[in-house]
C-alpha cells in the first residue's frame, strides 16, 4: 500500500552533496589531560582552551553517523608524522595549538603544506583572531564598533586620553577567558599598573586595557559562505543575509555567576546550570531592532577577518545600550549542550550531529571533495512595458 502524502517521509537533499565514497575523517584536537602538572613558567589557566577528550569522542560518532570513518589525532610535535601516516580524506580540525602568539594558526599551516584539506578557518584568520588588538584595529577600520583600547608591551606606557576608568584588562592574544577574572576590572592608576604588570609577567605577552563595557553579554555564531547553500545537506537554513546561516543570540548574564558581572575562565569552566556558571539565556530576550544589530554585526565581524564556514563573536553594550564587538573565535567549542554555539543551535532544534556534519561537509566543499548542487537563479525583473 503506497503511503499517502502527507505520511512519506521528508525529501532528502540531492544526492549530488553526498561523496562519491565515505572519508576517513582525521579529528585533530589538543587534549587536556586530568592530573598531568603545568609547564613550568605558565599561568595556572594555560591550558584552558585545550579539549577534553569527550568532546573529541563525541564529534567522531557525529561524523560518523552519516556513513563516514574517523581516527582521533592529537595535535602535539608527533602530529605531522602521523598525518603521514594516517592519510586521512580529511581534518576535522579543532586544534588550538602548541604555544606562542599564532597557536591557532600552527595545524592550519601545517595541513596546507601537507595538502590535506580541513575544516574551520584557515591559517590568516586563525592568526588574526587571537591577536585582540590587531583584530580590533582591522574592525575599527572597517567603521565596526570597537571601545577605545590601547596595548601596553613594556607596561609603563603613557595612557590614552581617551581612556577613562573604569577600564578593563586582559592577555592580548588569548582565549577562553583566560587571564580574566574580577580583578580584571580596574577603576584607577594604580590598580592599572598592578594588573598591566601581572599580565605581562605571567602570561608572557602584551596586556589590552579597553573601556570597561557595563551592559548587556552576548555571544552569537554562524556558519556558511556565499556559496554555502549549493553544498549543504540543509540548504534551507541560507535563506538569510551574506550567505551565512546566523544562530540566535545567546546572553550571557554572569550577575549570578563565581565572578559576578565578568565572563572569566573560572565561570566558563562551570557546567550549564551548575551553582556560580552564568545564566545561559537563548534565544536572547531583546528587541527585533537590538537583534538585527547584533547578528548584522556577527556576520561583518566575520568577514572583516577573513574567516570562513564557522565563527562565533562576543558583543557587550556600552552605557549607552549600544552594540560593541569584544571578540571573535574561529574555533569555537563544539561541546555539547555545554558550548555557546552547540547551545545556540539546539536552541533553533538543529541537532548536535548536523551541526558537526555542516562544518565538515562546508570544509570538504572548499577542497572540492564535493560536486555543487544546481541553484536555481531568481528570475530578474524586466522593464515593464508601458
Amino acid at each position: 500500500m503506497t503511503p499517502s502524502t502527507q505520511e512519506q517521509e521528508p525529501e532528502k537533499p540531492p544526492s549530488s552533496t553526498r561523496p562519491k565514497r565515505p572519508w576517513r575523517v582525521a579529528v585533530l584536537a589538543n587534549i587536556k589531560e586530568e592530573g598531568l602538572p603545568l609547564p613550568t613558567g605558565v599561568a595556572e589557566d594555560a591550558l584552558a582552551d585545550y579539549d577534553h577528550i569527550e568532546t573529541v569522542q563525541a564529534i567522531q560518532s557525529a561524523i560518523e553517523s552519516d556513513g563516514h570513518s574517523t581516527i582521533f589525532i592529537p595535535a602535539d610535535q608527533n602530529l605531522p608524522y602521523a598525518l603521514k601516516e594516517i592519510k586521512p580524506d580529511i581534518c576535522f580540525n579543532i586544534a588550538e595549538g602548541l604555544g606562542g602568539d599564532g597557536r591557532e594558526a600552527q595545524t592550519p599551516a601545517l595541513l596546507e603544506m601537507l595538502r590535506i584539506p580541513y575544516t574551520h578557518s584557515r591559517v590568516m584568520a586563525n592568526t588574526i583572531a587571537l591577536d585582540k588588538t590587531l583584530t580590533k584595529r582591522l574592525w575599527r577600520d572597517r567603521r565596526l564598533p570597537v571601545a577605545p583600547f590601547q596595548e601596553f608591551i613594556i607596561g609603563d606606557e603613557p595612557l590614552r586620553t581617551e581612556l577613562r576608568f573604569p577600564l578593563f584588562v586582559k592577555p592580548a592574544r588569548e582565549g577562553t577567558g583566560m587571564g580574566v577574572d574580577t580583578k580584571a576590572i580596574v577603576r584607577s592608576e594604580a590598580e592599572l599598573r598592578e594588573r598591566i604588570e601581572y599580565i605581562i609577567r605571567v602570561y608572557r605577552q602584551p596586556a589590552l586595557v579597553e573601556t570597561f563595557l557595563s551592559g548587556r553579554e552576548f555571544t552569537c555564531g554562524l556558519i556558511g559562505r556565499w556559496d554555502a547553500k549549493r553544498y549543504s545537506r540543509h540548504p534551507e537554513w541560507y535563506d538569510g543575509k551574506f550567505g551565512y546561516h546566523i544562530f540566535p543570540v545567546l546572553e550571557l548574564d554572569s550577575s549570578r555567576s563565581v565572578t559576578p558581572g565578568v565572563y572569566s575562565q573560572e565561570s566558563k569552566s562551570k557546567a550549564v546550570g551548575e551553582e556560580g556558571a552564568p545564566g545561559y539565556v537563548c534565544p536572547a530576550e531583546v528587541s527585533p531592532e537590538l537583534n538585527r544589530k547584533l547578528q548584522t554585526l556577527v556576520a561583518k565581524a566575520h568577514m572583516a577577518i577573513k574567516a570562513i564556514d564557522v565563527s562565533r563573536t562576543d558583543i557587550r553594550l556600552n552605557d549607552e545600550g549600544e552594540p560593541v564587538l569584544i571578540e571573535i573565535n574561529p574555533l569555537p567549542g563544539l561541546t555539547p549542550n555545554y558550548s555557546d554555539l552547540c547551545l545556540e543551535a539546539a536552541a533553533e532544534g538543529i541537532a548536535y550531529e548536523d551541526l558537526i556534519l555542516e562544518i565538515l561537509y562546508l570544509g570538504a566543499s572548499r577542497w572540492g571533495m564535493l560536486e555543487p548542487r544546481e541553484v536555481p537563479e531568481k528570475p530578474k525583473r524586466g522593464n515593464k512595458k508601458a
